[in-house]
């Protein structure tokens, strides 16, 4: 085992969450920064998902960084490809392919009283007086354990894992899943494939999207005249807030939802049955809502069959669902999401006096602003519990936070902390808040159960406000949400 490489800030992942937090750090002076990637190249969920279809269901001026636009999106909705490519040129012209160890899977990370002393996979150390986690919430997929899976003879795969040998032409394809990945793919798969079988355990609600090219010519205007990128932004920022309202649960804002929806199934789904079972059983909002102009005319091909139920096991080629319908394919694609609240419970993250990650969150994800836990001492996590949104951009949540984390390592160096860790009042007075606000949104009272709740039915997942609100907060939060981290003995 080698010795410890040291620097003054270890960043944990390379996606979004990671480069913005070395940019925000630099900002602030910070440049001693090591990133540990555990992939080969940077991008994080937009490196690992390469289905056919995969798209920012966000616009593409808002889901970027807003101190690196960038004028030349090709789309109003920007595929996959291009958003990888755009961190790349990120990293590339900001030169933070010069900060990053590739190949290196965080293994363990513990606070010696002094430094956070954190192990690889490949037996590598490092050390750092600050740490932070930009892991990401989709990166580790979840496949359903279902009887009898190893029997299927065909290729079996999940959407963020996609065999791209597979042709599809002349195949029956079983897709397992109706969440936002499936809403993507599917449509792509049903155009090549001689049929697909969906297995729907719940149907979600998809709304239509304005997605469009974006002309040469209004992208050479972004180019000459920033203030119109700027323009564009804020109003896509402004008009994503909005849909806050939905969540909330303001009549006006529900009806005009439920109509577009409403208006888009029956437009495009004739047949009675295949509607009924296109209906969701729960409130709009109550699951995240998706957003496509293909999902319904995909499903209704002649050569598309759902099935309104979870699948129950597997006998080779046959497929049985949980209402004993039955389909034969030779593919299998799970389309299931990711380990979202269960994800960083497996960490081995070792805090003050001992104190184990796994073990404190036992109970259930918590952390003051979705930032830091009391206990562990300079320990920071980017998009962590209660930072999650339903309705605008994550981007602008994570530059809020990595604004928040620089500006606080900056304030400790001026202020001669070497290490400060949340008042642990301050933080059960936030976990509190988080609950009671939760508790009356559509997405604890809307009748469904989603990825955002813990095996509890407890949402550690999303913040229950807007965006705005949550910047404005982090902004004005500082050294006093903090106390000085004890020293060692």
């Amino acid at each position: 085992m080698s010795d410890a490489l040291r620097c003054e800030l270890l960043i944990v992942g390379a996606g979004f969450s990671g480069l913005i937090m070395a940019l925000e750090a630099r900002r602030q002076g910070i440049t001693d920064i090591v990133i540990l990637e555990k992939a080969s190249d940077i991008g994080g969920t937009w490196r690992d998902n390469v289905y056919p279809g995969v798209a920012c269901d966000i616009p593409s001026h808002l889901y970027s960084m807003a101190r690196r636009p960038n004028p030349d999106w090709s789309r109003s909705y920007a595929p996959g490809p291009e958003i990888q490519s755009y961190l790349q040129g990120v990293a590339r012209t900001d030169g933070l392919y010069d900060l990053c160890r590739f190949g290196q899977e965080l293994s363990a990370a513990r606070w010696d009283g002094r430094l956070w002393q954190v192990e690889t996979k490949t037996g590598d150390r490092f050390a750092a007086p600050v740490l932070c986690l930009a892991l990401g919430a989709l990166h580790l997929p979840l496949i359903p354990k279902v009887p009898g899976a190893k029997s299927f003879p065909g290729p079996s795969f999940h959407s963020a894992r996609w065999d791209q040998s597979v042709d599809f032409a002349g195949k029956r394809v079983a897709v397992i899943g109706s969440g936002a990945s499936a809403v993507q793919f599917l449509p792509e798969v049903a155009r090549q494939a001689h049929h697909v079988t969906l297995f729907q355990r719940s149907a979600p609600y998809v709304l239509p999207r304005a997605d469009r090219p974006i002309t040469p010519r209004l992208r050479a205007l972004h180019r000459r005249w920033p203030w119109t990128r700027r323009v564009r932004r804020w109003w896509l920022f402004h008009s994503f807030e909005a849909r806050h309202m939905v969540f909330r649960g303001r009549p006006m804002a529900v009806r005009k939802a439920m109509k577009m929806w409403r208006r888009t199934l029956e437009k495009t789904i004739a047949d009675p049955q295949l509607r009924a079972d296109l209906t969701p059983p729960y409130r709009i909002g109550c699951k995240r809502i998706l957003s496509s102009n293909a999902w319904y005319p995909a499903l209704a091909r002649d050569n598309v069959t759902v099935i309104p139920a979870g699948l129950s096991r597997i006998e080779g080629h046959r497929l049985i669902a949980e209402t004993g319908a039955t389909a034969e394919a030779d593919v299998l694609i799970w389309g299931t999401g990711f380990h979202v609240t269960d994800a960083l419970r497996g960490l081995r993250i070792t805090g003050r006096d001992g104190q184990s990650l796994a073990r404190r969150w036992l109970r259930g994800l918590e952390a003051h602003l979705g930032l830091a836990v009391s206990g562990f001492p300079n320990l920071f996590f980017l998009l962590g519990p209660h930072s999650g949104l339903g309705h605008n951009s994550v981007v602008l949540m994570i530059e809020a936070q990595a604004e928040h984390i620089a500006r606080l390592i900056s304030a400790m160096r001026e202020n001669a902390l070497p290490a400060v860790e949340p008042r642990a009042e301050a933080q059960e007075a936030f976990e509190t808040e988080m609950d009671d606000r939760l508790a009356a949104t559509v997405w604890q009272a809307g009748g469904c159960s989603s990825w955002y709740q813990d095996r509890r039915g407890r949402n550690t997942t999303l913040w229950p406000g807007t965006v705005a609100e949550y910047r404005k907060r982090l902004a004005r939060a500082g050294l006093d949400h903090y106390i000085p981290a004890p020293p060692p003995p």
